[in-house]
């Protein structure tokens, strides 16, 4: 399965999650029912759905993200890249350069990114 692949209203209920955290499942209900006019059982399925994938647990009527919206982002690009470049990030690089032109300011911060590995950075 796909873990890190939401549909637009997926991505949408999860986006309201990580605002909200932690959110009661009753808030939940009624924010979706406003959001989407969504009726309980609808919200309570995507819930459902999303905790099956690892990205969020109901814990005792509370909803807490698994991982942030930065390390599901994160997740998400490494699935592409290993799935569509054989994991091979200076593969995925030079086929976004062949069509996308890099800002100097990208650049940077790539070279940044790339020295603080170097250094066993974060």
């Amino acid at each position: 399965m796909d873990n890190y692949k939401l549909g637009d209203k997926e991505r949408k209920f999860a986006d309201i999650i990580w605002q909200k955290e932690p959110v009661t499942t009753r808030e939940l209900t009624e924010l979706c029912a406003e959001e989407f006019s969504w009726k309980r059982t609808t919200t309570y399925t995507m819930l459902r759905r999303l905790c099956d994938r690892g990205i969020f647990e109901n814990r005792n009527g509370t909803v807490y993200s698994l991982m942030t919206r930065d390390e599901f982002l994160a997740a998400k690009g490494e699935q592409f890249i290993n799935k569509s470049f054989g994991g091979s990030l200076p593969q995925f690089v030079a086929a976004f350069t062949r069509r996308n032109r890099l800002s100097e300011k990208e650049i940077m911060e790539i070279r940044r990114l790339i020295d603080m590995q170097k250094g066993g950075g974060q």
